[in-house]
C-alpha cells in the first residue's frame, strides 16, 4: 500500500491500522501493538484503538547475541550487519505471529527497532544513535510498508534522539485531562508532562530497571526480581540509596537521555565492587528501589506545573516495592496508565505506531521542550511494500 493510499485510508471510516514494533533497553523480546487510528477532516485525531498487543522472546541464539553485544561484547561490522538482518527478520516474524492470532489485518508497521548505541549526551563531537532491525527485511517478511529510524530526523534537527514517547503520548493520550505526568519504567525511566494545547516536556530522569534488573543478575543469579519479591523483604540503606545515585547524569536539566552506554555493564560492575560486603542482597535491592523512586522524584522538579498525579507504564508496573516507594519520595498519587485505558506494557508499541500515524498525516512533531530539536520535523524513514507482496 503506498504512501497516498495509507493517508485517505488515515481519513476514512474503518480508519488505519498501524503495528508498533519495538525491543526495548531490556532486549527481553519484541512488543507488537496493532492499533486503530482516525483522523477526522478537520485534522483532530480520534483516541487510538488498541487492536491487540503480545510480547514475544527472541529465539535463544539471536536472545543471547544480542545482550551480549548490549552488555559491551565485541560487535565487528559483520556482527553488526547480520544483527540488523536477523532483527529485522525477527520483527517481521512477530508481527506476523500477532496478526495471525489476532486475525486482523496491517496497513503499515512503525519500528523502532533495537537500541545498539546511543550518544547519553556524552559524546564530544555531537549526538548520535544507532537503531538495529532492517525494515527491508520488515517489510519483505510481512508484505507490509514500513516507517522506521524515528530518532534520525529528531538528531539531524538538533534534538537529543530520545525520549520520543511524547510524540506518541499526545494521541495516546490526548483525552486526557491536562496537565497530564506519564512516567515510562523501562530499562530507563523517563517522564512527559502534556500541558494546555501543545505544551510538551519529556526527559530521561535515570537508571530503572537497569539498575534494578542489573542487581538481580548479579547478586540473585535470575533476570529480574519478580515483583520486587526480594527487594521487598529488605531494608533501604541511605549511604547505598546515595550510592546508587551517584552519577553525573542524574538530575540532569531537560532535554537530557540516556541509556545502557552510561548504565551499562561496566557501570554495573563498578556499582558491584562498591558494595559492602556485609550488605544482603535484599537490603541492596531495597536501596536501589529507593533509588529510583527519588530520581524520579528529582526529575518532578523540572515540570511547569506540578502534577496531581502520575501515572506509569512500562515493566516497572509489576514492581509493587517501587510502585509504593514512588508514591513516598514523589509525594503524590501514583497509578499505572490503565486509568486512561491504555495497558501499562503496551504503551511503547502504541507510541510507535503513533509516530507511524503522523508520519503517514505528515505531521511535524519536533520541538524544543522535548529533546532540544528545531521545531518542524517529520519522523521517520519509508521502506515500500514489496510489489509481489501486497499488504
Amino acid at each position: 500500500m503506498d504512501l497516498a493510499t495509507l493517508h485517505q485510508r488515515l481519513f476514512s471510516e474503518e480508519g488505519l491500522v498501524c503495528a508498533g514494533i519495538l525491543s526495548g533497553t531490556s532486549a527481553d523480546g519484541v512488543d507488537v501493538g496493532l492499533v486503530r487510528f482516525i483522523r477526522e477532516a478537520n485534522g483532530d485525531w480520534q483516541r487510538p484503538q488498541l487492536l491487540a498487543f503480545e510480547t514475544l522472546g527472541f529465539e535463544r541464539d539471536l536472545g543471547q547475541r544480542l545482550n551480549g553485544v548490549l552488555a559491551g561484547g565485541p560487535c565487528g561490522l559483520r556482527e553488526t550487519a547480520l544483527l540488523h538482518r536477523d532483527l529485522g527478520l525477527a520483527f517481521g516474524a512477530a508481527l506476523t505471529c500477532v496478526r495471525e492470532q489476532a486475525n486482523l489485518s496491517v496497513d503499515l508497521i512503525a519500528s523502532h527497532g533495537q537500541t545498539l548505541w546511543h550518544h547519553d549526551g556524552v559524546e564530544p563531537s555531537g549526538p548520535a544513535s544507532l537503531q538495529l532491525g532492517d525494515p527491508a527485511r520488515i517489510a519483505a517478511v510481512t508484505g507490509c510498508s514500513v516507517v522506521a529510524d524515528f530518532r534520525a530526523a529528531d538528531l539531524a534537527a538538533g534534538g537529543e534522539g530520545a525520549p520520543l514517547s511524547a510524540y506518541g503520548d499526545e494521541l495516546v493520550f490526548g483525552g486526557g485531562t491536562r496537565p497530564l505526568c506519564l512516567l515510562n519504567l523501562g530499562g530507563i525511566a523517563n517522564l512527559t508532562w502534556l500541558g494546555d494545547g501543545d505544551q510538551v516536556l519529556a526527559f530521561d530522569t535515570g537508571p530503572a530497571g537497569a539498575l534494578l534488573d542489573g542487581l538481580a543478575r548479579r547478586l540473585l543469579d535470575q533476570p529480574f526480581d519478580p515483583g520486587g519479591e526480594y527487594a521487598e523483604k529488605g531494608t533501604p540503606d541511605e549511604a547505598l540509596v546515595a550510592l546508587f545515585l551517584e552519577h553525573p547524569f542524574i538530575g540532569s536539566a531537560p532535554p537530557c537521555s540516556t541509556g545502557r552506554d552510561s548504565f551499562g555493564t561496566e557501570w554495573l560492575l563498578g556499582l558491584a565492587s562498591s558494595l559492602p560486603d556485609q550488605k544482603s542482597a535484599t537490603d541492596v535491592l531495597a536501596s536501589a528501589v529507593v533509588a529510583v523512586a527519588r530520581h524520579v522524584a528529582g526529575g518532578l522538579q523540572h515540570l511547569p506545573i506540578p502534577p496531581r498525579t502520575m501515572l506509569v507504564a512500562g515493566g516497572g508496573v509489576h514492581h509493587k516495592p517501587l510502585m509504593r516507594a514512588l508514591q513516598v519520595e514523589c509525594g503524590l498519587p501514583v497509578t499505572t496508565t490503565e486509568e486512561l485505558g491504555v495497558p501499562p506494557d503496551a504503551r511503547e508499541a502504541m507510541l510507535f505506531a503513533a509516530l507511524g500515524a503522523r508520519f503517514v498525516a505528515q505531521e511535524a512533531v519536533t520541538r524544543p521542550g522535548v529533546t532540544g530539536a528545531q521545531a518542524g520535523a517529520v519522523l521517520g524513514s519509508w521502506t515500500p511494500a514489496p510489489r509481489s507482496f501486497p499488504c
